[in-house]
């Protein structure tokens, strides 16, 4: 039987590396140094955008959790994962398990919700995810979310965790969401971009309600 991706997870933060393997064969190594590292200048640069309070959803180690909270900003994060949550707990972060489709303490009065490191796929359904990040907002709420560059597919499939041995996890929903996408996606949400930059070769952006007439902006953060 194969082992869970919350199994292969948690042995991974001991021994590492970790890969993600997709349908199509690829396979790509996960950053875990960088999840379990400081935070870089491109993280930072994110967290200034970060209104408080702040729920981080797929929080996993707690490094954006962490630095809201050094910062002196309300930050709460949320995952599914158990060692990641201990992990992040051991840290000093304050976060909790869950799923961000189940209860969620606080509905409708987090001004910022963080979708980075890719999590914007959580679940396979970026559309629905951002409906249930609707709910959990305050009017005046924003998303933050990371994107795949520029050039590649906004899709949704079925991918597996996979340890250095080649052991491999069940299958599980993931979707990845384009620059070339986001907009289409977030308009599916209600949702509209404000803002979208890039730093260090990571692309983000800023999403809100639909109703709020805001600028759209697209900047380049210098390397």
């Amino acid at each position: 039987m194969s082992p869970s991706p919350a199994e292969l997870f948690a042995a991974a933060l001991d021994r590492g590396p970790l890969y993600l393997r997709a349908e199509d064969r690829s396979r790509r190594e996960l950053p875990l140094e960088q999840w379990l590292g400081p935070l870089g200048r491109a993280d930072a640069g994110v967290l200034d955008r970060a209104v408080g309070p702040v729920l981080d959803v797929g929080c996993g180690p707690g490094r954006h959790v962490l630095a809201l909270a050094l910062r002196g900003v309300l930050a709460v994060g949320v995952d599914v994962t158990p060692a990641a949550v201990r992990y992040a707990r051991a840290r000093g972060a304050p976060v909790f398990r869950g799923s961000v489709f189940a209860a969620v303490p606080g509905v409708g009065h987090w001004r910022t919700a963080l979708l980075l490191d890719g999590n914007i796929g959580i679940g396979g359904r970026p559309v629905e995810l951002l409906l249930r990040l609707r709910q959990l907002l305050q009017d005046n709420g924003r998303v933050v979310c990371e994107l795949d560059p520029p050039g590649s597919p906004t899709r949704s499939e079925l991918v597996a965790l996979e340890d250095v041995e080649g052991v491999r996890s069940v299958w599980f929903a993931w979707a990845r969401v384009s620059v070339g996408g986001v907009d289409r996606t977030a308009a599916r949400a209600g949702m509209e971009v404000d803002e979208l930059w890039q730093q260090d070769g990571r692309w983000f952006a800023t999403l809100s309600g639909a109703h709020h007439t805001v600028s759209n902006s697209i900047c380049t953060a210098s390397v």
